[in-house]
């Protein structure tokens, strides 16, 4: 079985809660929801105290926009992306958008990874990118370690697949050779952190 066919990275959804005050974050409130990299002394409590960790090594936490924006968030260094959005009401579809920022924004948070579920994750966003026509393939290298695709990402994310290419910067994406289930499981994991539909 292949290192990158492990279990799903279990990060709940919306906790409901504002982690710097306590607070239910009620229908129709603004928050931010943040994807925080776990410390090896958090991580190592976290085992202690038989809690779960997902193998990315990261958490989500949500904060009411009031505490976020008058600075009650984690330290920038441990955050790994965030995003603002709404608590749904009771019986509301899920929002089917996702701000193309995001998804970018971890793709480039990725580049150092050598993790295999990081390097997967890595790789389903790029998928996600390039079928949103916001990466363009430009070609694949064989070289020790694997086989590395180059992508060119959009000047202006905010015109969508109708704006230019971006003339100086490139990404290389590890191809994991993961098979179709694994990309299914790793996008709708990718979907329930960030509460949309891939």
């Amino acid at each position: 079985m292949s290192q990158f066919n492990a279990p799903s990275y279990d990060i709940p959804r919306n906790s409901g809660i504002c982690a710097a005050t306590g607070a239910a974050l009620e229908p129709g409130q603004h928050y931010y929801a943040a994807l925080v990299e776990l410390s090896e002394q958090e991580q190592n409590e976290a085992k202690q105290k038989c809690e779960p960790i997902n193998p990315l090594g990261i958490r989500r936490v949500d904060y009411s926009a009031v505490a976020w924006e008058s600075g009650r968030r984690p330290a920038e260094a441990q955050v790994f992306c965030f995003w603002k959005s709404t608590v749904p009401q009771p019986q509301e579809k899920r929002r089917l958008f996702v701000d193309n920022s995001v998804l970018m924004n971890l793709l480039e948070r990725l580049a150092d990874a050598e993790d295999a579920d990081k390097l997967a994750f890595r790789y389903v966003i790029a998928l996600i990118l390039m079928r949103k026509k916001l990466l363009r393939y430009d070609g694949a290298e064989k070289r020790e370690g694997g086989e590395f695709w180059t992508l060119t990402p959009k000047l202006d994310l905010s015109k969508g697949p109708l704006g230019k290419w971006h003339p100086d910067v490139r990404y290389e994406v590890l191809d994991p050779k993961l098979d179709e289930g694994r990309i299914e499981q790793v996008t709708g994991q990718l979907g329930q952190i960030l509460e949309t539909d891939l």
